[in-house]
């Protein structure tokens, strides 16, 4: 029974740390392309970038 718990809590684990590395990818890559692209001021990429790094942190850390 703790053999399973410890692969349950591994699998949540991993999928937290991908879906945190998807969003920080979108943060980095996508979203100052699609801003500059749809001609987005600077400061509100920037507050979008900073959004999805603190969603890609808690995803990873498992937080709410």
């Amino acid at each position: 029974m703790v053999v399973n718990q410890e692969v349950v809590a591994q699998q949540i684990n991993t999928a937290g740390l991908v879906l945190g590395a998807g969003l920080a990818v979108a943060s980095m890559i996508l979203v100052p392309a699609l801003a500059m692209r749809l001609g987005l001021s600077a400061s509100l990429t920037g507050a979008l970038r900073i959004a999805l790094m603190k969603a890609s942190s808690r995803a990873a850390h498992g937080k709410r």
